[in-house]
Protein backbone atom coordinates (compact mmCIF):
# COMPACT_ATOMS: atom_id res chain seq x y z
CA UNK A 1 0.00 0.00 0.00
CA UNK A 2 1.08 3.33 -1.39
CA UNK A 3 0.45 6.66 0.79
CA UNK A 4 0.91 10.04 -0.92
CA UNK A 5 3.03 12.58 0.59
CA UNK A 6 0.28 15.69 1.44
CA UNK A 7 1.01 18.44 -1.12
CA UNK A 8 1.37 21.93 -0.21
CA UNK A 9 0.44 24.77 -2.07
CA UNK A 10 1.75 28.51 -2.04
CA UNK A 11 -0.73 31.56 -1.07
CA UNK A 12 -1.03 32.74 -4.77
CA UNK A 13 -1.98 29.36 -5.85
CA UNK A 14 -4.78 29.25 -4.00
CA UNK A 15 -5.61 32.79 -4.53
CA UNK A 16 -5.54 32.55 -8.09
CA UNK A 17 -7.41 28.89 -7.71
CA UNK A 18 -9.63 30.85 -6.09
CA UNK A 19 -10.12 33.76 -8.93
CA UNK A 20 -10.90 30.69 -11.55
CA UNK A 21 -13.24 29.66 -9.69
CA UNK A 22 -15.48 32.48 -8.92
CA UNK A 23 -14.91 33.22 -12.92
CA UNK A 24 -15.76 29.66 -13.88
CA UNK A 25 -18.47 30.77 -16.11
CA UNK A 26 -20.87 27.44 -16.92
CA UNK A 27 -17.79 25.44 -15.66
CA UNK A 28 -18.13 23.04 -12.84
CA UNK A 29 -15.96 23.31 -10.03
CA UNK A 30 -14.71 19.43 -10.70
CA UNK A 31 -13.50 21.10 -14.03
CA UNK A 32 -12.08 23.64 -12.62
CA UNK A 33 -10.25 21.12 -10.67
CA UNK A 34 -9.36 19.26 -13.26
CA UNK A 35 -7.76 21.86 -14.78
CA UNK A 36 -5.35 23.05 -11.97
CA UNK A 37 -4.82 19.43 -11.25
CA UNK A 38 -5.90 19.96 -7.79
CA UNK A 39 -7.82 17.46 -5.51
CA UNK A 40 -12.03 18.82 -5.78
CA UNK A 41 -12.37 18.48 -2.41
CA UNK A 42 -9.26 20.63 -1.55
CA UNK A 43 -10.98 23.39 -4.04
CA UNK A 44 -14.21 23.33 -1.96
CA UNK A 45 -12.01 23.61 0.99
CA UNK A 46 -10.29 26.65 -0.13
CA UNK A 47 -13.73 27.98 -1.31
CA UNK A 48 -15.03 28.14 2.31
CA UNK A 49 -12.60 29.20 3.93
CA UNK A 50 -12.34 31.94 1.53
CA UNK A 51 -16.26 32.76 2.29
CA UNK A 52 -15.79 32.17 6.24
CA UNK A 53 -12.95 35.01 5.82
CA UNK A 54 -15.18 37.17 3.85
CA UNK A 55 -17.93 37.12 6.35
CA UNK A 56 -15.55 37.44 9.47
CA UNK A 57 -14.31 40.99 7.18
CA UNK A 58 -17.45 42.36 7.00
CA UNK A 59 -18.60 43.65 10.62
CA UNK A 60 -19.19 39.91 11.62
CA UNK A 61 -22.77 39.48 9.84
CA UNK A 62 -24.01 39.81 5.80
CA UNK A 63 -26.13 42.90 5.54
CA UNK A 64 -29.38 42.83 3.99
CA UNK A 65 -29.81 44.32 0.75
CA UNK A 66 -32.79 46.81 2.53
CA UNK A 67 -29.90 48.07 4.88
CA UNK A 68 -27.93 49.65 2.01
CA UNK A 69 -28.13 53.34 1.91
CA UNK A 70 -29.37 55.28 -1.02
CA UNK A 71 -25.59 56.19 -1.60
CA UNK A 72 -24.79 52.70 -1.53
CA UNK A 73 -27.37 51.14 -3.80
CA UNK A 74 -25.93 53.99 -6.58
CA UNK A 75 -22.53 52.74 -6.34
CA UNK A 76 -23.44 48.91 -6.70
CA UNK A 77 -25.36 49.89 -9.58
CA UNK A 78 -22.69 51.83 -11.43
CA UNK A 79 -20.16 48.95 -10.34
CA UNK A 80 -22.40 46.19 -11.54
CA UNK A 81 -23.15 48.58 -14.65
CA UNK A 82 -22.36 45.69 -18.15
CA UNK A 83 -21.94 42.92 -16.21
CA UNK A 84 -23.93 40.16 -17.88
CA UNK A 85 -24.96 36.59 -16.30
CA UNK A 86 -22.17 34.57 -14.41
CA UNK A 87 -20.05 37.65 -14.04
CA UNK A 88 -22.96 39.98 -12.69
CA UNK A 89 -24.20 36.63 -10.68
CA UNK A 90 -20.38 36.42 -9.16
CA UNK A 91 -19.95 40.07 -8.35
CA UNK A 92 -23.65 40.19 -6.40
CA UNK A 93 -22.25 37.12 -4.51
CA UNK A 94 -19.56 39.03 -3.56
CA UNK A 95 -21.40 41.40 -1.88
CA UNK A 96 -24.51 39.10 -0.85
CA UNK A 97 -26.85 40.49 -3.40
CA UNK A 98 -28.86 38.98 -5.89
CA UNK A 99 -29.36 40.36 -9.38
CA UNK A 100 -33.65 41.04 -8.91
CA UNK A 101 -31.90 43.23 -5.85
CA UNK A 102 -29.93 45.48 -8.40
CA UNK A 103 -33.22 45.35 -10.44
CA UNK A 104 -35.50 46.62 -8.30
CA UNK A 105 -32.90 49.35 -6.74
CA UNK A 106 -32.61 50.65 -10.94
CA UNK A 107 -36.24 50.68 -10.99
CA UNK A 108 -36.81 52.72 -7.75
CA UNK A 109 -33.84 55.38 -8.88
CA UNK A 110 -35.39 55.45 -12.49
CA UNK A 111 -38.79 56.65 -11.64
CA UNK A 112 -39.80 60.07 -11.48
CA UNK A 113 -37.58 61.58 -9.31
CA UNK A 114 -38.84 59.17 -6.31
CA UNK A 115 -41.87 61.49 -6.14
CA UNK A 116 -44.42 58.18 -6.50
CA UNK A 117 -43.38 56.58 -3.15
CA UNK A 118 -43.94 60.06 -1.66
CA UNK A 119 -47.44 59.91 -2.97
CA UNK A 120 -48.03 56.97 -1.76
CA UNK A 121 -46.62 57.72 1.97
CA UNK A 122 -48.50 60.88 2.24
CA UNK A 123 -51.93 59.38 0.98
CA UNK A 124 -50.94 56.62 3.52
CA UNK A 125 -50.38 59.75 6.07
CA UNK A 126 -53.55 60.57 5.15
CA UNK A 127 -55.86 57.17 5.41
CA UNK A 128 -53.80 56.34 8.53
CA UNK A 129 -54.93 60.13 10.06
CA UNK A 130 -58.58 59.36 8.98
CA UNK A 131 -59.03 56.00 10.61
CA UNK A 132 -57.44 57.43 13.39
CA UNK A 133 -60.34 60.47 13.60
CA UNK A 134 -63.38 57.45 13.11
CA UNK A 135 -61.56 55.12 15.71
CA UNK A 136 -61.34 58.43 18.32
CA UNK A 137 -65.23 59.14 17.00
CA UNK A 138 -66.63 55.40 18.29
CA UNK A 139 -64.03 55.78 21.29
CA UNK A 140 -66.30 58.57 22.52
CA UNK A 141 -69.63 56.97 21.58
CA UNK A 142 -68.58 53.88 23.52
CA UNK A 143 -67.58 55.93 26.54
CA UNK A 144 -70.63 57.60 26.49
CA UNK A 145 -72.61 54.67 26.42
CA UNK A 146 -70.65 53.00 29.12
CA UNK A 147 -71.20 56.46 31.30
CA UNK A 148 -75.11 56.05 30.65
CA UNK A 149 -75.29 52.16 31.57
CA UNK A 150 -73.36 52.72 34.92
CA UNK A 151 -75.78 55.78 35.42
CA UNK A 152 -78.65 53.68 35.05
CA UNK A 153 -77.02 51.05 36.98
CA UNK A 154 -76.88 53.67 40.43
CA UNK A 155 -80.20 54.77 39.87
CA UNK A 156 -81.35 51.20 39.71
CA UNK A 157 -79.53 50.08 42.75
CA UNK A 158 -80.94 53.50 44.39
CA UNK A 159 -84.49 52.78 43.43
CA UNK A 160 -84.63 49.26 44.44
CA UNK A 161 -83.15 50.98 47.91
CA UNK A 162 -85.62 53.21 48.00
CA UNK A 163 -88.28 50.85 47.44
CA UNK A 164 -87.37 47.57 49.37
CA UNK A 165 -87.34 50.39 52.64
CA UNK A 166 -90.55 51.22 52.22
CA UNK A 167 -92.14 47.12 51.53
CA UNK A 168 -90.57 46.77 55.11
Amino acid sequence: MQVEAKQTYSVEFKEQALSKVLQRGSRTVGAVADELNVNVLTLRKWMRGAAAANRSSSSGHARRPEDWSLEERLMALQESHGLVDEALNGWCRERGLFAHHLAQWRANFCTVGGTGSRRESAQEVRDLKQANVQLQRELKRKEKALAEAAALLVLQKQYRALFEGEAE
